[in-house]
C-alpha cells in the first residue's frame, strides 16, 4: 500500500512514542526517514504529501523496527554529530554525547599557541578531533585501549583531514613513556559496576568497557589522576569528565595527588560534570 511520506512519519511517530517521548518519537522518524531518503528536514516538510517509493517504504520500517528494539539511533545510522563533527560510530565505540562538548569547549579555553595535547581514552575520537580541528596549532595524541576503537578513530581523523591528531594504541599511559603534554583530556568509564542504569536504554547496546569502573565508578579515574603528574608539564591542565553525583569524589582525588587550581563545571542539564585542575608541584 502506497504511503506519503507525511503518513510514514506519522506511523513511526506513533510507534516510536511506545519506546521515548513524543517529542524524541517525532524527531527519530524524521532523522530516520531523512538518512532513508538522503534528504534534510526542509524537503520532508516541501514533500509530505509525495508518495515514498515502495523500497523507502519496507527500508523505512526495518529502521523504525531496530529502534523499537532499543538499538541507538546513532548506531542504526553510522554516524553522531558531535561540536559541528560528522563522526562515525560503530558497537565498538561510546556514542558521542552533548554533555562531552562541555570538556571540549573547557580545553579550547586553555589552549593557547602550539600546546601538546593528550586525550585518554578517544574512542570514535570526538574529543579529540573536535580540539584539533578549533585548535589547528596543537598537536593531539589520541590513545585507546580498543584497537577496533582505534580504527574507527583513523576513519574519523582520515575523513575530518586532520594532520595535527596521532593516535596510538595504549592502555591510559602505558605506550607514552617520557613523554609529556601541556593539556590532558578524558571521558574515562565511569559508572557504577552494579548501575541498573548499564541494562537499560542505549547503554545496553554500548562498549561495557567505555561505561563501568569498579564498584564506585571511580577505578579509572583514580589512575589517570594519580599518574598525570608523571605525563604533565608544569602547569599544565587535566581535565575529566565524570558523573553528575561524583564531583566532589573526583576533586578530593585531585586534591590529594597534590593538583591546585580545582574547578568544576556543569553541563548542559546544569549537572556537574567536568572537573579540572593544574599541576603546579616541581
Amino acid at each position: 500500500m502506497s504511503q506519503t511520506v507525511q503518513q510514514s512519519l506519522q506511523s513511526a511517530r506513533q510507534q516510536l512514542a511506545q519506546l521515548v517521548p513524543t517529542s524524541e518519537a517525532s524527531i527519530e522518524a524524521q532523522i530516520l526517514l531523512m538518512h532513508i531518503l538522503g534528504v534534510n528536514r526542509a524537503w520532508l516538510l516541501a514533500h509530505a504529501t509525495d508518495l515514498m517509493p515502495e523500497n523507502s517504504v519496507q527500508d523505512y520500517a526495518h529502521l523504525v523496527q531496530r529502534r523499537l528494539q532499543g538499538e541507538p539511533v546513532a548506531y542504526i545510522l553510522g554516524y553522531r554529530e558531535f561540536f559541528g563533527l560528522k563522526l562515525t560510530v560503530t558497537s565498538d565505540t561510546l556514542i558521542p554525547r552533548p554533555d562531552t562538548e562541555t570538556l571540549v569547549e573547557a580545553a579550547l579555553q586553555k589552549i593557547a599557541g602550539p600546546m601538546r595535547v593528550l586525550d585518554l581514552g578517544t574512542g570514535t575520537g570526538a574529543i579529540a578531533l573536535a580540539i584539533a580541528s578549533h585548535a589547528p596549532q596543537s598537536q593531539v595524541t589520541a590513545v585507546d585501549a580498543s584497537e577496533r576503537a582505534l580504527k574507527v578513530a583513523e576513519t574519523n581523523r582520515h575523513s575530518l583531514q586532520l594532520a595535527n591528531v596521532s593516535l596510538l594504541h595504549s592502555h591510559w599511559y602505558t605506550a607514552l613513556a617520557q613523554q609529556t603534554f601541556d593539556l590532558i583530556v578524558s571521558n574515562p568509564p565511569y559508572i557504577e559496576a552494579a548501575d541498573q542504569h548499564l541494562s537499560q536504554g542505549d547503554l545496553r547496546f554500548e562498549p561495557l568497557s567505555a561505561l563501568a569502573a569498579g564498584e564506585d565508578g571511580l577505578a579509572d579515574i583514580r589512575q589517570i589522576i594519580a599518574q598525570a603528574p608523571g605525563y604533565l608539564n608544569q602547569g599544565g591542565w587535566l581535565m575529566l569528565e565524570h558523573g553528575y553525583n561524583q564531583a566532589e569524589a573526583v576533586q578530593n582525588l585531585y586534591q590529594t595527588a597534590g593538583f591546585a587550581h580545582i574547578q568544576t563545571l556543569r553541563d548542559l542539564g546544569d549537572n556537574p560534570r567536568v572537573t579540572l585542575a593544574q599541576w603546579l608541584a616541581a
